[in-house]
């Protein structure tokens, strides 16, 4: 095993290993899905995004590709396609730098710090410029409406669970419906 995927194995299972749950897309360690939650005292705090990481070959070497899955309503990520503008990733990577690191600081700090001056997003960039208040409420909205924890379930191709996320839907209109009545 070369130096570069060695590495890449080990960063992956310390990932793994850490507090967030990883799920693999292929054979390799070179594609899987992080389950991220918003950093507290952020408008993301109660939100759950699925993050997609993508490991090039020449990894640690070459800086992992980023993107959230489900929604998120950020100046930094591109909201139909989820990738993230962020300096550390996209230009100062450093083979110093370890996958726990994207995770535990470096997303974090995206969400706690945007930049709207180097948008991907210029709806948000220009509301959060425009009126703060108005920004962080329309973030906690997107994560009511698009990063429950819900959202990012892996719905199976097994079709016994689409009717069971079906009959769970009917059964929660019932109890809401009831919830109602005096």
């Amino acid at each position: 095993m070369s130096s570069p995927s060695k590495r890449r194995d080990m960063d992956v299972m310390k990932l793994m290993m850490s507090d967030y749950k990883v799920e693999m897309v292929n054979d390799g360690m070179s594609e899987f899905k992080v389950e991220f939650r918003g950093p507290p005292n952020s408008p993301y705090q109660n939100g759950m995004w699925k993050v997609r990481v993508e490991l090039p070959e020449a990894y640690p070497f070459k800086s992992p590709s980023i993107g959230f899955v489900n929604k998120i309503f950020h100046p930094n990520v591109d909201e139909s396609s989820g990738s993230v503008c962020l300096d550390v990733i996209n230009q100062t990577w450093s083979p110093m730098f370890e996958l726990v690191n994207v995770f535990e600081v470096f997303l974090p700090q995206l969400l706690l710090y945007p930049n709207p001056l180097d948008p991907l997003n210029g709806e948000a960039a220009a509301l959060m410029m425009r009126d703060k208040a108005k920004y962080e409420q329309t973030v906690r909205e997107h994560c009511e409406k698009f990063a429950k924890p819900e959202d990012i379930a892996n719905p199976s191709e097994d079709s016994s669970d689409a009717e069971l996320s079906d009959a769970d839907s009917e059964s929660s209109d019932e109890e809401m419906a009831g919830a109602s009545d005096p």
